[in-house]
């Protein structure tokens, strides 16, 4: 009996091998079997053949930022639920941060991440170990246990790691252990006491704000930290035109240092926050125009590496109270492509470059599989129709939660086909028969 998938006429775009332009992909056993010129792979060595005329093939997108919130808040996602959500959103792969609850700065709490991931079997899982144990920022995690057990990464996300000399050993032992270690630049001292970007819009609406330099400080240090160990590190979800400017002349005197930034960053301005749209609150806060234009040209000129969505669920209890109370936060996993596509379709950068930014950096920066459509590889494959239009509701969300400010947004671009290792993880209802 035939077994595999055969995609038919799809553009494929892989920039690993330097490939944009329409073929066929054969996928058997899991893994990428033959990628040719279209009639040349006979569709009788595949169960399963689809004609993706007008549609893209592009190595399986990687998310390395998002919360997954179990174990501890099931309430809000659970790694099935967030790994679903992920499969509809075109990610074959996430990066699961570790403020959880217990935090993740332990061999069991990797392991329980992993083994959940794998019940669920909707997308590849790399846990990311906290740098301190319970991020409390006191003492470092057991760094040599976390990547036994599977960790990729070690951050403190959701808190900075205020004390610079931790910092500065938790860079020099992390890369001992082959773990890239994640930046949260955030000077608390300067934002603890803000709700939203400080300027006339957050003395209008009577919230503390928090300035552009409470991040831009802390990319400072960890810049400096970095050169002076020698070691790399990742800026998380940049924000400011002024952390882009010290990331850009980081990187041209040499530091080994990347950065993402998230889909919000680079789509609204704090105008979303007008109102008090608690939807919009999120940490960092939504920025100027200005800093929208920094991220966009950033994305295009290379200072920015990545495209992460920061996916970080929160139920309605936590987002329906007073605007200073509420959670920071919004889910991302399902709008980042046709977001994305936006900055394809207004010329900020071509369509290599958005599958450099969402799958082929991210597996280079974290060290993973992934990136590529190389025969031989595992067949993880994103096919996306960068045409397709739809309205961002409620109903199609797949995620646990519903905490998003596109909501309600006519949408255009969206992932029609998720496969991971061969398998088919999402199909868009009504895009094949």
């Amino acid at each position: 009996m035939p077994g595999g998938i055969l995609l038919k006429n799809g553009r494929v775009i892989d920039p690993v091998n330097g490939i944009d332009q329409i073929q066929d992909v054969l996928i058997a056993e899991g893994k990428i079997s033959a990628v040719a010129q279209p009639g040349t792979i006979s569709g009788q060595t595949a169960g399963l053949v689809y004609d993706l005329a007008g549609k893209w093939v592009v190595p399986g997108l990687i998310d390395m930022h998002v919360h997954l919130r179990e174990p501890g808040q099931e309430y809000k996602e659970t790694i099935a639920t967030g790994t679903l959500a992920a499969a509809a959103g075109g990610f074959t792969a996430v990066a699961a941060m570790p403020n959880t609850k217990p935090v993740n700065d332990n061999q069991a709490v990797t392991m329980f991440i992993l083994a959940k991931a794998a019940e669920a079997g909707f997308a590849r899982v790399y846990p990311v170990g906290a740098i301190s144990s319970g991020s409390n920022g006191e003492h470092l995690a057991e760094f040599g246990e976390l990547r036994q057990a599977g960790a990729v990464a070690v951050t403190d996300d959701g808190l900075p790691v205020g004390n610079s000399q931790l910092m500065r050993r938790a860079l020099e032992y992390a890369s001992n252990h082959d773990l890239l270690v994640i930046s949260h630049a955030e000077e608390l001292s300067l934002s603890r006491s803000g709700a939203m970007n400080h300027g006339a819009l957050a003395t209008r609406l009577g919230l503390g704000g928090i300035p552009h330099v409470a991040e831009e400080i802390m990319v400072y240090r960890d810049l400096a930290l970095a050169e002076f160990t020698r070691r790399p590190i990742h800026i998380a979800h940049v924000s400011t035109r002024e952390s882009l400017a010290l990331i850009r002349r980081a990187k041209e005197k040499g530091v080994a240092v990347t950065a993402e930034t998230a889909p919000h960053y680079f789509t609204l301005t704090e105008m979303a926050v007008d109102g008090y749209n608690t939807l919009a609150k999120m940490n960092p806060p939504l920025r100027t125009e200005a800093d929208v234009a920094a991220v966009r040209e950033a994305l295009r000129d290379g200072t920015l590496d990545a495209i992460a969505t920061d996916h970080a669920p929160h139920d309605e209890i936590d987002k329906d109270m007073e605007f200073d109370l509420a959670a920071n936060g919004i889910i991302g996993l399902e709008t980042a492509v046709p977001l994305t596509l936006r900055l394809v379709r207004e010329k900020h950068f071509d369509p290599r470059r958005m599958v450099e930014l969402l799958s082929v950096n991210p597996a280079r920066i974290l060290g993973v599989e992934g990136g590529t459509l190389s025969v031989g590889v595992p067949a993880d494959i994103t096919v996306i129709d960068p045409e397709k239009r739809f309205v961002f509701t409620e109903e199609i969300i797949q995620s646990k939660s519903r905490n998003s400010p596109f909501l309600g947004w006519e949408l255009q671009g969206r992932a029609v086909l998720t496969i991971m290792a061969g398998r088919i993880t999402w199909r868009q209802e009504g895009d094949f028969r």
